[in-house]
């Protein structure tokens, strides 16, 4: 319509401001240089490129083409942690001539998107469009260091995360879970114990304290037949004075609720919310937590008797019941709760382990001599006589039907401990988001494959869990960029998928769609 519009593109400040950032110069010739400047680089950017390529000519063997971009996500995350400036410290501290950021920023990268053994990350890093600054025999070097300064960078990454993003610190859950290496002897922090997958190999136990958002906080290594309720405090005493956070509720499952990890948690402004085994209750508190009678549902002041509960329409409701008790010098609410459709989840699962059960009595029964608490071979029971009592030649296996309507009688029900005064439903919300810390280990072992271990030297496995540890906090703040609404595949996918072929001497175009 022949009309004019202006658009305020930058503000270089006034005359007076000018003349004197220029010590004296013309601000107004200046300005024309400048705007001359501006003019000439965004037609740069607009032009085309043209590219020509010779069929005759042959592409020269081993030369790289194709490099992957989908690390600078990554990188971006990287530097907001001031990783690049640890790194810097670091080597400032010991003095060594090797490129420290370089390293560990590609041990992070590649854990995420070619996780892989350190030989291979050394040479899968080559496919970064920003090429490795360090030479193989580097990364081991690098290793030592890095596990020297754990504390320090775990609680320096803390404190420059809260620069990137929000931390939910008000609940603090913790886990442990262990890592197997594929050797036969125990030496150092690689001991026999107890295996998570029930490997026959030595492992080493992590702990982990992860914040309410399921983003990691600190961890700590610990040999693998270690007692996993005697690594709670010495972690959680790091964060206390390391990380300057001294009021939180840390949320953790029976397996670590001890009485003296409650008794720790129970001072200051500290709380505690554990998950409670009905089994393992005294008589008169288990008769109390089954008894059908005096359940409460949210928003109904009726009490209910889940008995009587309608199979249907009741199905999708959680009932209640809750009391205080005091053992041991420890005042504690205990909150149970009661679900039709859990009773069914927890049925179903018994029903399909009873029937691998008498398959396996049918198909294989000279290997049903050992199992563990939750294995299905638990409902296999051996006798060694007949139903008259004489002694029989051979074994006889059966199913036990007297420990299947033991376990029946707990279906449903749900138990958690805390000291806290909040509603039921309140701590029963905080309690079920466990399931992330259990993720958390789920991505290290399986997309991130920190597992089994080749290393073997414990501060190198210290290191290594330390790079994973970080490579975790940077996938899980890039998780929150991305709102969640990405599984962790679909993430480390894109970003291995995110190649650029290199054009010689005029940069990189995008291969992926």
């Amino acid at each position: 319509n022949g009309t004019r519009t202006s658009k305020i593109v930058e503000k270089l400040g006034t005359e007076a401001e000018l003349r004197k950032k220029l010590n004296g110069a013309d601000p107004y010739e200046w300005a024309k240089k400048y705007i001359e400047e501006l003019n000439r680089k965004e037609k740069e950017e607009n032009q085309e490129v043209m590219v020509k390529y010779s069929p005759s000519k042959l592409i020269p063997k081993d030369k790289q083409h194709s490099f992957n971009g989908g690390y600078l996500f990554l990188q971006q995350l990287y530097h907001g942690l001031g990783l690049h400036k640890i790194s810097a410290g670091i080597s400032r501290k010991y003095k060594f001539t090797f490129d420290l950021d370089s390293i560990l920023s590609r041990l992070l990268y590649a854990r995420i998107i070619y996780p892989s053994s350190k030989l291979a990350t050394y040479q899968l890093s080559k496919k970064f469009i920003e090429q490795p600054n360090f030479e193989l025999q580097h990364i081991y070097r690098a290793l030592e260091v890095i596990s020297k300064e754990s504390d320090f960078i775990q609680s320096t990454l803390y404190n420059n995360s809260l620069k990137v993003s929000k931390r939910n610190t008000g609940v603090l859950y913790y886990d442990c879970t262990n890592y197997f290496f594929e050797i036969e002897h125990e030496d150092g922090l690689k001991q026999y114990g107890p295996s998570k997958e029930h490997k026959p190999n030595p492992i080493v136990q992590m702990g982990l304290f992860m914040d309410g958002d399921g983003v990691p906080l600190a961890f700590s290594i610990n040999r693998g037949n270690t007692n996993e309720q005697l690594t709670l405090k010495p972690l959680e005493r790091k964060i206390l004075s390391d990380f300057d956070l001294s009021r939180f509720i840390v949320c953790t499952d029976a397996g670590l609720a001890s009485e003296s990890n409650r008794k720790f948690n129970d001072r200051g402004e500290r709380a505690f919310i554990t998950t409670q085994s009905i089994k393992k209750l005294k008589s008169h508190l288990k008769e109390w937590a089954l008894d059908p009678n005096g359940w409460s549902l949210d928003g109904d002041r009726r009490t209910y008797n889940i008995a009587e509960l309608d199979e249907t329409n009741d199905k999708d409701k959680i009932f209640h019941k809750e009391r205080w008790i005091k053992e041991g010098g420890l005042e504690q609410r205990i909150i149970v709760t009661y679900s039709i459709k859990y009773r069914d989840y927890q049925r179903t699962i018994r029903n399909s382990q009873i029937e691998r059960a008498y398959k396996a009595i049918d198909s294989y029964p000279e290997k049903l001599k050992r199992f563990n608490p939750n294995d299905f071979k638990r409902f296999i029971e051996k006798k060694h006589c007949t139903a008259d009592g004489e002694i029989a030649e051979h074994e006889m296996y059966s199913i036990n039907t007297e420990l299947i309507s033991k376990e029946e009688a707990f279906d449903g029900f749900y138990a958690v401990c805390t000291n806290l005064e909040d509603d039921a439903s309140a701590i029963i919300r905080i309690n079920k988001r466990r399931w992330e810390i259990e993720e958390c280990f789920r991505i290290m072992k399986s997309e991130f494959k920190a597992r089994p271990v080749y290393l073997s030297r414990d501060d190198r496995i210290e290191a290594h869990f330390l790079t994973c540890f970080i490579s975790l906090v940077i996938y899980r703040l890039l998780e929150k960029k991305l709102n969640c609404k990405y599984t962790c595949q679909e993430i480390t996918n894109g970003l291995r998928e995110m190649n650029f072929l290199e054009i010689i001497g005029d940069g990189y175009i995008p291969t992926y769609t």
